[in-house]
């Protein structure tokens, strides 16, 4: 969190890098420095690469060898015949190695693996109406929860619209069974149960309870009525507990120390005991954080250690972090823009949930963030601009402000894409920093936390006309479900 500190340059929100940090860096020339965009609007966002000279000199003189060095002894010709013969038998060990590797992983990236034929699936063609799948699965196991209520829905491929699921007949083996098939672990299952729906529906889905021993989305039908009048609302997993109070008075400007079980789902994400980002717990082994803090060399899942349930950083040096098994950036990602800014990481072992351990909610389908509502984020970064970052966790209430203010040419002149969702102040003040990158921008609705938006960049901390731009959740939440059902 930081407190406005004066015109700065622009900059990434990205983690604070030690000066050992492990990635070596090529040497720039002495007279090169960074060039700053001017201090009002930048013409684009800007990504951190220095531009290193390359130098060119004169190819080497090559001297010719005398003939009496061209020529090998029967034991030298030997040996060069058992190291080519050697050197061809490894290569053609680790293109066996390859080509099992992309066999058994046929479907690499964001694809989906059909499980009847082994066909690649892009996430954009699950639930379109179309069968990519031979048996279908594609098409036939699509679930959402819907709203603050979390309304169960089930896609119809052949109305090709949502129809929530009536209650009759509904208990909780259904909604384990849709709870797997969004992704979620059945141990974290919370509850089926019936609601009266804010609003008339005229259509529902429907068990056909005669249908036998078949799989749950062939038992629902389509159907104009419902007898008992409810809809099935399902918890798949307590989330978006706090003990925090949503609206407390006399904040400190910049933001103030966090509180124990205010922000359970808030993580610290660290390379070499360094704090470099933070990120959200949304189930026990699933981490939200933000893409550029996972780009280029950081992808690889074993330089991290998350460490949830702290306030302090010195806290971990008496305790061991959590290992990330895998790391899922967004495929639409762009480093330039920082457009489709968010990540997953899966942990090697999941998470035991306590007081000071918990997820926050998922967004879901027809939630509605409304300007200047009122949020917070929260992290251990920086606590003013230019600074490292802090050893207590800080958090700050800010503002939703709407994406038309954010993109005029006094603010953010465009740069704010449908991805992406502006809060903060637009006299600053109070801001994101350095090293907040990934983590959260929460609000509470219904007595429920849910995760609006993961840090993402900024101008400096805390300036004015400079919101805060963080991913905006809404937008990803069907892709971190599919994720999640393709790697559980």
């Amino acid at each position: 969190m930081a407190v406005n500190s004066g015109p700065p340059p622009y900059y990434e929100n990205h983690g604070y890098q030690p000066e050992n940090f492990y990635i070596s860096r090529q040497p720039v020339d002495a007279n090169m420095y960074p060039q700053y965009p001017p201090p009002y609007y930048p013409p684009s966002v800007p990504h951190y690469v220095p531009r290193v000279p390359v130098h060119q000199s004169a190819p080497p003189v090559v001297q010719p060898k005398p003939p009496s060095a061209k020529m090998c002894t029967k034991v030298k010709k030997t040996l060069c015949i058992v190291l080519s013969v050697a050197i061809i038998l490894s290569g053609a060990v680790i293109a066996a190695i390859l080509i099992w590797y992309f066999v058994t992983n046929s479907c690499l990236g964001s694809s989906i693996e059909c499980g009847s034929s082994g066909i690649c699936v892009s996430p954009s063609q699950w639930c379109d109406g179309v069968a990519h799948c031979s048996n279908g699965e594609d098409e036939n196991r699509c679930v959402r929860l819907y709203g603050s209520n979390f309304i169960l829905e089930v896609y119809s491929s052949i109305s090709k619209s949502w129809y929530p699921v009536c209650k009759d007949d509904w208990n909780d083996n259904y909604g384990k069974i849709a709870c797997k098939d969004m992704g979620y672990n059945v141990n974290t299952y919370y509850s089926s149960q019936g609601i009266t729906p804010e609003r008339g529906f005229t259509s529902f889905m429907r068990l056909n309870t005669s249908a036998g021993n078949i799989d749950l989305y062939k038992k629902l039908y389509n159907s104009d009525s419902c007898v008992s009048g409810a809809v099935v609302s399902l918890r798949c997993i307590v989330c978006g507990l706090s003990r925090k109070n949503a609206n407390p008075a006399g904040r400190i400007v910049g933001g103030s120390a966090a509180l124990v079980k205010e922000w359970p789902w808030q993580v610290s994400l660290q390379i070499q005991g360094s704090h470099v980002c933070g990120g959200s717990i949304i189930t026990p082994e699933w981490i939200v954080t933000a893409a550029h803090c996972v780009e280029g060399p950081l992808s690889s899942p074993s330089y991290w250690s998350v460490y949830a349930g702290i306030l302090k950083q010195t806290e971990t040096r008496y305790r061991s972090g959590s290992r990330v098994q895998k790391i899922i950036s967004h495929p639409n990602y762009d480093s330039d823009s920082k457009n489709n800014d968010v990540a997953l990481m899966k942990l090697q072992t999941p998470l035991s949930f306590t007081d000071t351990v918990a997820p926050v909610c998922l967004p879901n389908p027809g939630m509605m963030f409304q300007p200047d509502q009122q949020c917070w984020i929260s992290g251990w970064g920086a606590e003013y601009q230019g600074g490292k970052t802090s050893n207590v966790l800080n958090a700050v209430m800010v503002h939703l402000i709407e994406r038309s203010i954010c993109n005029s040419a006094e603010y953010y002149n465009g740069l704010v894409l449908p991805t992406m969702i502006c809060a903060g102040y637009l006299n600053g003040g109070k801001d994101s920093c350095q090293g907040d990158s990934g983590g959260p921008l929460v609000t509470e609705k219904n007595s429920v936390w849910w995760l609006v938006g993961d840090t993402s960049w900024g101008t400096g901390c805390a300036n004015r006309r400079r919101p805060g731009v963080y991913g905006n959740m809404t937008v990803f939440t069907d892709w971190i479900y599919r994720n999640m059902q393709a790697n559980r």
